[in-house]
C-alpha cells in the first residue's frame, strides 16, 4: 500500500506548473492592446504595454483591496486611464469590459506541457484534485476543463498566496485536513513554503533545472514533470 494511501486532496498551481506561463501572458496582452488600439485610439496614443502595466503596479499599491485579484486590477486600471482621457463613464466601462475579453479568450488559450493531462486524469481517480491559483486563468475554458474537480483562484479566496487562505479554502471544500492535502507548484515561495507553512506536504516542480533558493529549507521532492509524482506517490501500473 502506498505511503499516501490517507491522501485526500492535491492542490495544483497553473501557470509554469501545468503549462507555460509567459508565451500566454504575452499573447492576451498583445490581444488585449490589439483590441484598444482598434476601440480606444486616444488610450494607445498615451500608452504602451509597459505604461500600462507601470499604471497597474502603481494601482496594486494604491488599492490594497484590490491587490490579490488580477483581473479586478487591470480592469480597475483601464477604468481609470480611460476616464482620464476624457471617455464618458458608460463609454469608458463598455470599452474596458471589452478589452478585458478581449484579453480572457486569449488567456485561456492555454497549452498545457505534453504529460499534463493523461497524468492529472490518472490522479483525479485517486482523490480531490483543485487548481489553486494567483492568476486568472479559467479551467472551464481551457484544455484542462473536464480535469481538475475545482478550481480556485485568489480573487475566490481574497487573498494571494503565499497567504494560506486558498490553501484553506481548497481543504474546506474538499473536506480534506493538512495531513490529508498535497500541493504541487513551481513557485518555491508562493506555492511550496506558503504550503509546507500550514502543514501540506509540498512538491517543487522544476521544469527548468533553477537552483534551489538557499534561504529555504529543501523541498520534500523536486521533479522536472508530473509524471514523476506518480511514481514518488508509489502508484503502481494498474492504478495509472
Amino acid at each position: 500500500m502506498s505511503a499516501w494511501h490517507h491522501l485526500r486532496l492535491i492542490t495544483i498551481d497553473l501557470d509554469d506548473t501545468v503549462w507555460p506561463c509567459a508565451p500566454v501572458i504575452q499573447a492576451a496582452e498583445a490581444a488585449h492592446y490589439a483590441w484598444l488600439a482598434a476601440q480606444a485610439p486616444r488610450l494607445v496614443e498615451q500608452h504602451d504595454l509597459d505604461s500600462l502595466r507601470a499604471c497597474r503596479r502603481v494601482l496594486m499599491q494604491t488599492r490594497p483591496d484590490i491587490a490579490h485579484d488580477v483581473t479586478a486590477l487591470r480592469h480597475a486600471s483601464l477604468l481609470s486611464l480611460l476616464t482620464e482621457l476624457d471617455y464618458s463613464e458608460q463609454h469608458a466601462n463598455k470599452l474596458a469590459q471589452g478589452a478585458m475579453s478581449a484579453f480572457r479568450e486569449a488567456r485561456n488559450q492555454v497549452e498545457p506541457y505534453p504529460e499534463v493531462t493523461p497524468v492529472l486524469a490518472r490522479l483525479r481517480r485517486r482523490c480531490r484534485l483543485v487548481a489553486v491559483t494567483n492568476g486568472n486563468a479559467e479551467i472551464q475554458h481551457t484544455p484542462l476543463r473536464d480535469t481538475f474537480h475545482h478550481c480556485l483562484t485568489a480573487a475566490d479566496a481574497g487573498a494571494a498566496k503565499p497567504d494560506p487562505a486558498l490553501f484553506e479554502l481548497a481543504m474546506r471544500w474538499a473536506d480534506a485536513t493538512p495531513a490529508q492535502t498535497l500541493h504541487i507548484g513551481d513557485d518555491p515561495a508562493l506555492d511550496v513554503e506558503a504550503a509546507r507553512a500550514i502543514g501540506l506536504a509540498a512538491i517543487w516542480v522544476n521544469r527548468t533545472g533553477r537552483a534551489w533558493p538557499t534561504e529555504l529549507q529543501p523541498p520534500l521532492l523536486e521533479v522536472a514533470e508530473l509524471s514523476a509524482v506518480e511514481t514518488w506517490l508509489g502508484l503502481g501500473e494498474a492504478e495509472r
